[in-house]
């Protein structure tokens, strides 16, 4: 018998898990700390994870703004460039030491860094998000308000039954700007400011790290436990002497149940008789 197209979807991406294949995120693979959910998501047989992030501190250069003449966002493209990222909060405290060669620290802003066309260094914490793909819109609704029960405000259902998982616990400021001459980060910030936001971002990890666990514990006792069959429990075997004896008795109440017959069958024609 032939798959359909969400089994056959849910067991190339299956494999592509189990192979531990390389992505398109600058980490190039699956967060640990993402293995739980998705391994109990993908235990239900009309859901299957299609992308995740267990939560990141990122700090990151915009790239070229100018094209041909017009203005745009400044995103990967055009030089963008990833200057730290991190899925771990122990990894939070100190990151701008590995930058400190690269950085100037001033207060001091210059006019061209104000201009429209500077590429900013920006410091993002994003938080957990996970796409899932389902079976029937039945089964995304079920995901999207076991989602939404746990203060996963962000969440939604898209096209062919995909439900973002997604939270607000976010934090987005730009802290620099590249210099176009010497290549330098010029950070407009204090290092106290970045020890702030550094300790801003930890709050939000621990924050997240506790949704995650909520929505691991609603999923399971909501979705993936009451879609598992009840198991069959087996009859105990029975002994000789109990085959016996439930013979005997299954004689004794075929023989009463013959002569309430026959007593019926009498009344019955006494009582024509009497007609």
């Amino acid at each position: 018998m032939s798959q359909n197209a969400f089994d056959q979807k849910k067991e190339h991406i299956l494999a592509e898990i189990h192979n531990n294949m390389q992505d398109l995120s600058p980490k190039g693979t699956i967060d640990e700390l993402c293995w739980p959910i998705m391994n109990l998501v993908n235990s239900h047989p009309d859901m299957i994870t299609t992308s995740s992030c267990s939560g990141r501190l990122s700090v990151f250069v915009e790239g070229n703004k100018l094209h041909n003449e017009e203005m745009k966002s400044g995103g990967k493209g055009d030089g963008g460039k990833w200057l730290f990222v991190t899925h771990k909060h122990e990894d939070v405290a100190n990151w701008s030491q590995n930058l400190s060669e690269q950085v100037v620290y001033t207060t001091d802003l210059q006019e061209r860094s104000l201009e429209a066309s500077a590429r900013y260094i920006l410091y993002k914490y994003e938080p957990f998000i996970l796409h899932v793909k389902c079976r029937d819109f039945s089964t995304a609704s079920k995901l999207f308000s076991t989602a939404m029960a746990c203060g996963f405000r962000e969440s939604g259902i898209g096209s062919n039954n995909i439900v973002a998982v997604r939270v607000n616990i976010k934090l987005d400021v730009p802290i620099g700007y590249l210099d176009h001459s010497s290549q330098k980060l010029i950070f407009f910030v204090s290092k106290g400011y970045i020890e702030q936001i550094d300790g801003m971002t930890l709050s939000k990890f621990s924050e997240n790290t506790k949704k995650m666990h909520e929505l691991y514990d609603k999923i399971e006792s909501q979705i993936i436990k009451p879609a598992q069959e009840v198991p069959v429990t087996k009859a105990p075997q029975e002994t000789k002497e109990e085959r016996r004896e439930r013979k005997r008795m299954e004689g004794l109440l075929r023989q009463q149940q013959i002569s309430r017959e026959k007593d019926g069958i009498v009344v019955q024609t006494d009582a024509a008789t009497q007609d």
